[in-house]
């Protein structure tokens, strides 16, 4: 520098050390959402019964918003205008909130109401049955135990094998096809298909 003026190549110096800092930093940005994506992308694809449930302010972010009003604001879905009404796809159905897996398409059938209707769930263990006299009606509600999630209804059924039926809302599911399974850290539950 001479006489307090700062000459050219001076500048290009300083432009240059200026843009390796814009670079260097808008890539360690780059890089940290990519795997702060990857990781999110992880927890709602892939099942590990030991990732904790995520806060409801992850879930309102997370979560379309029929599924949050289903799941935490205990909302309805139309009969016959939802998912997974009347699929007929193999595989399972899964907590929208921890990927917990809970019914398979092995035990669905058409319960006529326009809603997913299956005659058990894979485990009894993991749900949990309370009175529901919401609208004047004396039902009986089923959530997830783990994540509380707000599944639908379970109602008596004489025409069932079990003698009852488990009505659900499609918004409160993720469906995890068989051939996606084993991917997906579903693998111990392949054997339920074997059976039929």
């Amino acid at each position: 520098m001479s006489g307090g003026r700062i000459t050219s190549e001076e500048k290009s110096a300083i432009s240059t050390y200026v843009g390796a800092g814009i670079a260097v930093v808008l890539a360690v940005i780059g890089i940290t959402f990519f795997f702060l994506t990857q990781k999110e992308k992880k927890e709602t694809t892939t099942f590990d019964p030991n990732r904790p449930v995520p806060s409801d302010a992850v879930l309102k972010s997370r979560l379309k918003a029929e599924e949050w009003s289903v799941v935490r604001e205990n909302g309805s879905q139309t009969p016959f205008q939802n998912e997974f009404w009347n699929s007929e796809k193999v595989g399972i159905y899964v907590d929208v909130i921890t990927g917990e897996p809970l019914f398979t398409s092995l035990d669905k059938f058409d319960g006529k109401v326009g809603l997913p209707t299956f005659t058990k769930p894979i485990s009894y263990d993991l749900l949990v049955e309370v009175p529901d006299n919401t609208n004047d009606m004396q039902r009986v509600q089923v959530r997830d135990k783990r994540s509380n999630a707000r599944l639908g209804h379970v109602f008596g059924d004489p025409q069932s094998p079990t003698k009852r039926r488990y009505v659900v809302y499609s918004a409160a599911f993720h469906f995890v096809p068989l051939d996606q399974m084993k991917d997906r850290g579903y693998e111990k539950f392949l054997p339920l298909f074997d059976k039929k």
